[in-house]
């Protein structure tokens, strides 16, 4: 379950970005033509003796305001896609902290479980040598009887 939240998660990460850069490379676009008729409507001339009119520069004054009020849709997008990138970043540096946090987590209950572990088999290791430390000395016992017990029948 936790894979398939995470590759949702990376997938809509991804596709994020590149929406945004779709955006803004059409806005970008639309903005080169506009700088392109405003160029066209520089080069008007339609007054006597070949002078710019009135209306001329009005012309020009809208496509300058159209170049500019696209210039501020740019920015704004600019603007959204640093701020998705930075929670983005947000979001990662605190997914990180928090698998280093379980992680960290983690190795603590197998310190302490190795520790137990580690107590277990010592006390099976004390309870081994008493049980053959006994087991030696009944072996000695036995063969010192059987020594001596051999050593009466002879003597006999």
């Amino acid at each position: 379950m936790m894979n398939l939240i995470f590759l949702f998660l990376t997938i809509f990460n991804f596709q994020v970005p590149e929406a945004g850069d779709a955006k803004l490379q059409r806005m970008i676009a639309e903005r080169d033509q506009l700088e392109a008729e405003w160029k066209v409507s520089e080069s008007k001339k339609s007054g006597i003796f070949g002078n710019r009119t009135k209306k001329d520069m009005i012309e020009t004054n809208e496509w300058l305001q159209q170049i500019l009020a696209k210039d501020n849709q740019i920015m704004d997008e600019l603007r959204m896609i640093g701020s998705i990138e930075s929670s983005v970043l947000g979001q990662e540096k605190e997914d990180y902290q928090t698998i280093a946090f379980r992680l960290e987590n983690q190795l603590q209950t197998l310190k302490r479980v190795v520790a137990e572990k580690d107590k277990e088999i010592e006390a099976k290791i004390e309870s081994r040598r008493t049980f053959e430390w006994a087991s030696l000395i009944l072996f000695i016992l036995c063969l010192g009887l059987g020594i001596y017990s051999y050593k009466l029948r002879k003597s006999f």
